[in-house]
């Protein structure tokens, strides 16, 4: 079970992560605005912060999205240390969540089984 500080601060780089990828802050072009951060999970001691993303384009944009977001974890480590008053900035690893496909995948299987 996540402490209540991990999780405030877990949901504070959700938000952030998730506005400068809709403002376009994030130049790199295999990054696009419909890249969905999903979930956010912060090491014990803060210094770690594994960020899952989805898309709607599909595993192959999802993956080239996750990429583009890793080569860019030092810029968007360093907005998010000016933007947030933390005492060190979380090292980011941006990973690719593909439950929302799957639970798109299982909500098909239970309409072809009622029909």
């Amino acid at each position: 079970m996540e402490s209540h500080r991990l999780q405030r601060v877990g949901n504070l780089l959700r938000n952030e992560i998730s506005a400068m990828i809709s403002r376009k802050e994030i130049k790199d072009p295999r990054v696009s605005t419909l890249v969905t951060v999903t979930h956010v999970t912060v090491s014990k001691d803060l210094s770690y912060a594994k960020i899952y993303v989805s898309s709607v384009e599909g595993p192959d944009k999802l993956s080239e999205a996750v990429s583009g977001l890793n080569h860019a974890a030092g810029f968007i480590q360093g907005c998010i240390g000016k933007r947030i008053r933390l005492r060190t900035t979380p090292k980011l690893s941006f990973i690719e969540d593909h439950s929302i496909d799957e639970g798109f995948r299982v909500l098909q299987k239970i309409k072809e089984t009622l029909s």
